[in-house]
């Protein structure tokens, strides 16, 4: 079924304009947009075709399905938030009492020189510092010359390779490896929304994706997402590019890395990164999460579930970082980044901003005090280009949807 987008009054124009720029410039190869104010959508387009390959270039359609990357994060840490509602954990209770394997843990030294260069922690690793990448876990490909990923691909824990691996054994993997730091002591991006995708196993004594789909994704109606593809829906799958210069976002040209995708159950199920869906789909989800966690006739989470969810989880002082994106301003809730200060181009209002986005270009944000109508707006883009997160028409998007909207 179409998005049916509502009058708004509002012209579009400009944003439609410098979207298909993008694309005409081949800087992206294709991408879609849309903007709600409150949970109703007020426009949505799409741009540029489903692939550039000979024999299917058709225009991309709205419920193209794409590979969602790190957006699997905000879904898995609000099924976790569904099992905290339920008692089964506290943010403060140690990951060891569920996962007996992080027991004990060692970390680097600030001066380690060598993956055996440890100290054991001074606390437990708690389910807080899980969901807000405070744990000491780390990912192999952020900072791919540090010690602790160098330690982590010699391990064989790759995200991009999980391959044979499963939630259960990736996590007896990352109990025999060192801690970056000493939880609670920095912000590091991590597998640990793959952890956490492992205790919702151990919580609700479900596989992680029957869970997914029995408790959001069927009450959404989000038919189209899953950790992999049907056959007889592969004809909607969007190609994934790879940039010709790396170094420049902004360059043009792209080639193809990837036109397929599984058309089965895989064995790792992550919870970081492992989701396909639709803009439709995550159109469902997102307005849930609007509308204090009620949608489509179904209560998720509470209001003040949500409330913490967006507040921040981190110890004073600390905030977002990445060594390649420079993310100022920006501390970290339960699964969603928070916005303190505006970004340059952007109102005053954007504070209070809560967002997240996947690595090939898949973006959303949800602005509860942006908006002349006091109902908050928000706003999805996705294109598939590898890498795209934090990209400059992600940034162009938002900057454009807040100057129209006021």
């Amino acid at each position: 079924m179409a998005i049916k987008a509502s009058s708004s009054g509002l012209d579009f124009s400009e944003l439609h304009k410098r979207m298909q720029w993008y694309v005409d410039e081949e800087i992206i190869p294709c991408c879609n947009t849309l903007v709600l104010r409150g949970t109703e959508v007020i426009d949505v387009k799409t741009y540029g075709p489903l692939s550039h390959e000979t024999g299917n270039v058709k225009d991309l359609p709205e419920n193209a399905i794409v590979r969602m990357f790190s957006n699997t994060k905000l879904v898995t840490s609000l099924a976790a938030m569904i099992l905290y509602e339920e008692g089964c954990f506290t943010l403060d209770d140690s990951l060891e009492s569920f996962l007996p394997e992080f027991a004990d843990m060692q970390v680097l030294k600030t001066d380690a020189r060598e993956a055996g260069d440890t100290e054991p922690t001074g606390a437990s690793i708690t389910i807080r510092q899980i969901m807000s990448h405070s744990s000491g876990l780390s990912y192999a490909f952020v900072e791919p010359e540090s010690l602790i990923d160098r330690t982590y691909t010699e391990a064989g824990v790759n995200p991009m390779a999980m391959e044979g691996k499963t939630l259960e054994s990736l996590c007896a993997e990352l109990g025999k490896l060192p801690l970056a730091f000493q939880p609670g002591t920095q912000w590091r991006y991590s597998l640990g929304t793959d952890v956490l995708a492992r205790l919702i196993e151990v919580w609700s004594g479900q596989r992680f994706d029957a869970f997914l789909k029995q408790r959001i994704f069927v009450p959404l109606e989000m038919h189209d997402t899953d950790f992999f593809v049907p056959v007889e829906k592969q004809n909607r799958l969007t190609a994934l590019y790879l940039p010709n210069d790396m170094l420049d976002v902004m360059a043009s040209g792209y080639s193809l890395m990837d036109a397929s995708a599984i058309s089965a159950s895989p064995t790792f199920l992550s919870g970081g990164g492992g989701l396909m869906s639709t803009l439709p789909d995550y159109l469902s989800f997102i307005q849930m999460l609007i509308n204090d966690g009620s949608w489509n006739g179904t209560t998720f989470v509470k209001p003040e579930t949500l409330k913490l969810m967006r507040t921040n989880q981190l110890a004073e002082g600390l905030g977002v970082n990445f060594p390649m994106w420079d993310i100022t301003d920006t501390v970290f809730g339960l699964g969603f980044a928070l916005k303190e200060q505006p970004a340059e181009g952007e109102p005053a209002s954007a504070v209070g901003e809560y967002h997240w986005g996947g690595m090939v270009g898949t973006h959303s944000w949800m602005s509860p005090n942006a908006g002349t109508s006091g109902e908050g707006i928000s706003g999805i883009c996705m294109t598939q280009l590898m890498p795209a997160f934090w990209h400059p028409f992600s940034h162009d998007f938002k900057r454009l949807v807040y100057k129209i909207t006021g």
